[in-house]
């Protein structure tokens, strides 16, 4: 939640640390601590994040015939755990977990992308798709069974949702008997929102994940003016 300088990045084979906060291994979990400030106002975030994989995915795919930019579904299928101190709050279920890495920023290759990741009966479903920058498209559609192979499918007919408060334009891939609708925002950010969707994949009625990224937004002067409220630059 806050950007930090290099001087605050710790890191090993299995530990990784951001200034209070880290990410290590204990055994086949990834152990998320949480110890940061939130913004606007400044309240307390503090907890345990346990994610442990039921399946890891072995192979990173690039975005771009350069491959300058590639997707890591690290974990398509996870158990979570959520234990929070600062709010006193707790959840678990069904997760997932994933990278993008790459050797320049995502506003240089990108100007938006639409994913989204379902849990069928058997498999995860990934859908992903968006315009490189010049407007070039780009999609990956794929199914990740119980022990993390993956394979390629027809991505399903192409459905728009409503923009956001913001006026991000959503669309996702849905059967062609379907009508996804949102029916949860987490985040309505200038440039991002994040959403729940009750839709049908591939035969099933599911509830998935969804994001809508719009790195032309987040190169706007006013955007990058906003951007330190929301995520604060420590100095110390």
């Amino acid at each position: 939640m806050t950007e930090r300088g290099a001087q605050h990045v710790r890191r090993d084979a299995d530990h990784f640390a951001v200034g209070p906060s880290s990410l290590s291994w204990d055994g086949d979990t990834l152990v998320i601590e949480i110890d940061e400030r939130s913004a606007p106002l400044p309240y307390r975030v503090r907890g345990t994040v346990r994610v442990t994989p039921e399946q890891i995915g072995t192979t990173a795919f690039a975005l771009d015939p350069a491959a300058r930019h590639r997707w890591h579904p690290v974990a398509p299928r996870a158990r979570v755990e959520v234990a929070m101190t600062h709010p006193d709050l707790g959840w678990s279920g069904h997760g997932y977990c994933d990278s993008n890495f790459g050797d320049e920023p995502l506003e240089a290759g990108f100007d938006d992308w639409h994913w989204s990741r379902a849990h069928l009966r058997n498999d995860v479903a990934v859908l992903y798709e968006g315009r490189r920058r010049g407007g070039d498209p780009f999609e990956l559609a794929l199914k990740f069974d119980r022990q993390g192979r993956w394979h390629d499918v027809a991505p399903p007919p192409r459905v728009s949702l409503p923009h956001t408060g913001w006026r991000v334009a959503r669309a996702t891939r849905a059967d062609a008997d379907a009508a996804p609708r949102v029916t949860r925002t987490w985040i309505d950010a200038p440039f991002y929102a994040r959403s729940a969707l009750s839709t049908r994949l591939f035969g099933e009625n599911v509830d998935a994940v969804h994001e809508s990224l719009s790195l032309s937004r987040f190169r706007s002067p006013i955007v990058q003016s906003m951007l330190p409220y929301r995520m604060p630059r420590a100095l110390w």
